[in-house]
């Protein structure tokens, strides 16, 4: 592991972005397979499967991994790699606000949450619809079944994780910290998208409704 762990580092030093672009297919690719395997696990659960059913061996859908890691490859990576660099770099230079304070983690937090966060989420599900093949009217009915839930459950943890990153990592290992938690991250966004219309979902869209609705008869 420590030999592993220094190769790593070594990687980084030389070739940040291709480190972090591979590092970040990598990573994904594994989360959708955990996605896939607790999105089985729970299906037979609920569905209460006969045993014969129920001892039926799980199968990846190496397709989907290919569709998820390629998000990691093609945005996670190379937008995230210039993302945290560049945020670090305008807190520190532009803002003026002196590393570690509270102000600068506050400030590195808000931002991550309000600019990346929210787009993150928009290009994974616009991503993985039109990769599913479905046109644009359809990837305009995910996107409102799935990005408020998510972005809702999201706001309540990466927050958490960043103020650790941005307050005890160093800026050089603050991408593989966000890339080890992006495993997590993108098992979570792959067993969101396969929930379909689960009726947890459709309380946040008929919540959100029902705000719409509230203040339209308002005006």
């Amino acid at each position: 592991m420590l030999k592993l762990w220094k190769w790593y580092q070594n990687c980084l030093a030389v070739h940040p972005l291709k480190t972090q672009v591979i590092s970040s297919g990598f990573l994904w690719g594994v989360g959708d397979i955990a996605a896939q395997y607790i999105t089985h696990a729970t299906a037979k659960s609920r569905l209460q499967l006969s045993v014969t059913d129920a001892d039926e061996k799980f199968k990846v859908n190496w397709k989907r991994v290919a569709v998820t890691s390629s998000f990691g490859f093609g945005f996670v990576g190379p937008v995230g790699h210039f993302w945290y660099e560049g945020l670090d770099r305008f807190i520190r230079l532009k803002l003026q606000l002196p590393p570690k304070s509270a102000r600068f983690v506050a400030t590195k937090v808000a931002m991550d949450s309000i600019i990346f966060g929210p787009l993150d989420l928009f290009v994974f599900f616009t991503y993985m619809g039109f990769s599913a093949g479905k046109n644009v009217a359809q990837v305009k009915e995910d996107l409102k079944r799935d990005f408020l839930p998510a972005l809702v459950l999201e706001g309540g943890i990466w927050p958490i994780v960043q103020v650790a990153n941005f307050r005890y990592v160093p800026v050089r290992y603050q991408l593989l910290y966000v890339n080890i938690f992006c495993l997590l991250d993108s098992a979570f966004l792959s067993w969101v998208e396969q929930q379909k219309d689960a009726a947890w979902k459709q309380w946040f869209t008929s919540f959100h409704s029902l705000e719409e609705r509230g203040g339209k008869g308002g005006l």
